[in-house]
């Protein structure tokens, strides 16, 4: 019997937080932060629902997704996010029941709201509408996810939702299309040239009509989208002091992309090739210490501003997958381990401290009941952070998932 129990639980996936966790939004049941990965087994029931495909972190709640399409949530709840019919916290996770009668494919956590897209196309938000976020046509908070009828007439593909604005990637008889909608006032919603304080109800970005856009993201006043060719586009607050740029512009340089994140402060790129770089500022220590890494090209002429640099100490090693948080950054290397850097206030690094990291440093797990489990997927909240290990090389993801 304990043989069986044994094995039953080196097959079984392990989820990890570490970081702020005042809010309930690590797992624990002990709103307190955390400054080492802990083993949620113990803590959250996520083994009644089965493993996770996905999660999405946002300000202090979490979003997770089931192979079958199912939502969980839990964190903080106060403006509605959690989705669960009231606005109140939970340190639980919680199937979104109004959710239960569809396959959802895609969640996205920003700030105090949340979307979710299902396998027929439908997109539904949920939380804090006051910039007008969730795409209803009105400044009101939701505690239930609402479909958007805007794209009634459409197939929405992904949602990202940053501090107070959201971004939707659909499909309709024109190709892909990118709309935004929230708050506008440092060009995050890429529809105008000029200064938009808010909408409420989805609008086209300029610029991408001819472009193939396969991916989304937002994170704070940042947008940023990657075509099929994986050039990367940005808009949105301007990084490391640059103007605001209020349409879509693409990032200039020679190299190729697979993926990205985006930080308050930073965006981190992943090249085909398994190299990291950033754009961004070097504040709080978020990113790197400029001493030590590797400048890429001048993005203009006018100044280093919107830089593109290589992260350092990272000679060798290949990365499968980036993650940012709102000050921090997190990878997945190709032998399973988890590093980490920038801001360390809440021990979101994990690294038994709270003390910043100018560059990446391997998370340790401690005594996990399956050692041959490897990290597969890293996810990063404001100032928490979440890993997924499974048992073996061959249960880790690509680089695409979220």
């Amino acid at each position: 019997m304990e043989e069986n129990k044994r094995i039953a639980e080196e097959e079984e996936e392990e989820v990890w937080s570490w970081g702020a966790g005042t809010e309930g939004q690590l797992g624990t049941e002990k709103l307190q932060d955390e400054h080492q990965p802990q083993l949620l087994r113990h803590h959250l029931s996520l083994s009644s629902f089965g493993p996770l495909s996905s999660l999405s972190c946002g300000g202090a709640h979490v979003i997770a997704l089931t192979p079958g399409g199912r939502v969980l949530t839990w964190g903080r709840g106060t403006s509605g996010q959690l989705g669960h019919g009231e606005m109140v916290s939970s340190s639980q996770p919680k199937a979104v029941e109004s959710l239960e009668g569809y396959v959802i494919t895609h969640v996205s956590a920003g700030w105090n709201h949340s979307g979710f897209v299902s396998e027929t196309g439908c997109l539904f938000t949920c939380g804090d509408g006051s910039f007008g976020q969730l795409g209803h046509g009105d400044y009101l908070s939701q505690c239930s996810p609402e479909k958007v009828s805007y794209f009634d007439s459409s197939h929405v593909e992904q949602i990202a939702c940053g501090m107070r604005h959201s971004l939707v990637l659909g499909k309709d008889h024109l190709g892909n299309q990118v709309h935004g909608f929230g708050s506008g006032k440092r060009g995050q919603l890429g529809i105008s040239y000029e200064r938009v304080r808010s909408v409420n109800l989805p609008q086209t970005a300029m610029g991408l009509d001819n472009v193939q856009i396969v991916s989304i993201y937002a994170n704070g006043d940042h947008s940023a989208a990657l075509c099929a060719e994986g050039r990367l586009y940005t808009w949105g607050r301007g990084f490391n002091g640059a103007s605001d740029m209020h349409v879509p512009w693409s990032v200039n340089t020679y190299l190729s992309f697979s993926h990205a994140a985006l930080g308050w402060n930073h965006a981190l790129l992943l090249s085909g090739d398994g190299d990291v770089f950033m754009l961004g500022s070097y504040g709080h220590g978020i990113l790197t210490d400029p001493l030590m890494t590797t400048h890429v090209q001048h993005m203009d002429e006018e100044s280093d501003k919107n830089a593109l640099w290589r992260i350092p100490g990272l000679n060798g090693i290949e990365v499968l997958q980036i993650a940012s948080g709102a000050e921090h950054s997190a990878l997945v290397t190709d032998d399973g381990s988890v590093m980490t850097w920038g801001w360390g206030e809440h021990g979101q690094l994990g690294l038994g401290n709270t003390i910043d990291q100018p560059e990446p440093r391997v998370v340790s797990f401690g005594k996990s009941l399956a050692q041959r489990h490897l990290v597969s997927r890293v996810y990063c909240g404001s100032g928490f952070t979440y890993a997924i290990r499974t048992p073996g090389a061959d249960s880790r993801i690509s680089v695409g998932s979220i």
